[in-house]
């Protein structure tokens, strides 16, 4: 997840064909697996963080998703079957890495959904739904087990409740969403590379390896804490500030206060290879203190980052937020 400075010191497939991603039909996916009855929003509809939350609960319910494992892949074919049920165009964005612990390569994968592909202007929302694969900061058992509830599965959940808004989004801008493998593939901290799948997406858009063009991007991050806050992140403001002072000015004219505008953290995570690399305009949406800024960041990489500290409330005032954001957005010309 994460690093401060401070800790520092079926609708479509996709596969790949000579780096660049490639689309194929397949079936349109009836009912998604995440809830019997479940619509596509409409236009104008709220943000559901009940929906979000079951989500989150589910997907914690396959236990650790470490990258490379069978509980991942699940995941993938879950989001899968949800996000065609949306309409979006689904697909994996597959590379090779090493594995820290046996040094043999294993293909990891980004999944990427794309909504209204005929948009030249797009935006992206991402995540990592990969979880670390022991929650190390534990006083008591770091090699325990690691849920990552916030920690993962609150990005995984509130996009499978921000997809079902983007059938029906009007506007200029089309939408992708990018889930990030291997964000923390970490067992040993310090040898372990961070952020494979984020930085294997920029270089490959900074070679222009597909027809995509992204005017800004927003990562999500540890948004289900049930004591919300988020501040402004220092590297977000240094390298996308009309951005960021955007997405909380749009926070203030909801009265969402739980977007402080703020400086507190400055943090090493998905969003820097996006903007460094890739140069797309990228804002990190994340309460770095779990639970809050009183106790500290004492849940973070622990066993207890469990469901039950994260809240459907949460993650419907940043999805009420981050929905008005992207509405706002849309009828600009």
């Amino acid at each position: 997840m994460p690093l401060t400075r401070r800790a520092r010191s079926a609708a479509m497939a996709a596969f790949v064909v000579g780096g660049a991603m490639v689309f194929a039909s397949a079936d349109a996916v009836q009912q998604s697996p995440f809830a019997e009855h479940l619509s596509v929003a409409g236009e104008g509809d709220p943000f559901d963080g009940e929906f979000a939350m079951s989500v989150l609960r589910q997907v914690c319910d396959l236990g650790p998703r470490v990258s490379g494992s069978a509980a991942m892949r699940r995941q993938q074919e879950l989001l899968r079957a949800h996000f065609e049920f949306c309409q979006g165009q689904v697909g994996l964005q597959t590379f090779l890495a090493i594995h820290p612990l046996n040094g043999q390569r294993v293909e990891l994968a980004n999944l990427i959904v794309r909504w209204h592909p005929e948009r030249k202007k797009r935006v992206m929302f991402c995540c990592h739904y990969d979880t670390r694969p022991f929650p190390d900061r534990d006083r008591h058992d770091p090699q325990g087990l690691f849920l990552g509830a916030n920690d993962g599965a609150s990005g995984a959940g509130w996009l499978a409740e921000f997809g079902r808004h983007m059938p029906n989004m009007a506007g200029n801008f089309g939408v992708d969403f990018v889930f990030f493998d291997a964000e923390e593939l970490v067992y040993v901290y310090g040898r372990d590379p961070m952020f494979l799948g984020s930085t294997h997406f920029a270089n490959e858009y900074a070679a222009r390896r597909w027809d995509v063009t992204y005017d800004y991007a927003i990562l999500v991050d540890m948004i289900g804490d049930a004591d919300l806050q988020i501040y402004f992140e220092g590297n977000s403001l240094r390298y996308a500030p009309r951005l960021t002072k955007s997405i909380w000015a749009v926070a203030k004219e909801l009265g969402v206060t739980e977007f402080i505008a703020e400086k507190r953290h400055e943090l090493r995570d998905d969003h820097l290879p996006l903007n460094m690399i890739a140069k797309i305009p990228t804002c990190d949406v994340i309460d770095f203190d779990f639970p809050n800024p009183q106790l500290g960041n004492i849940y973070w990489h622990t066993r207890e980052d469990t469901p039950d500290r994260c809240s459907a409330q949460s993650l419907a005032k940043v999805g009420r937020v981050l929905l008005e954001w992207l509405r706002q957005l849309q009828r600009l010309r």
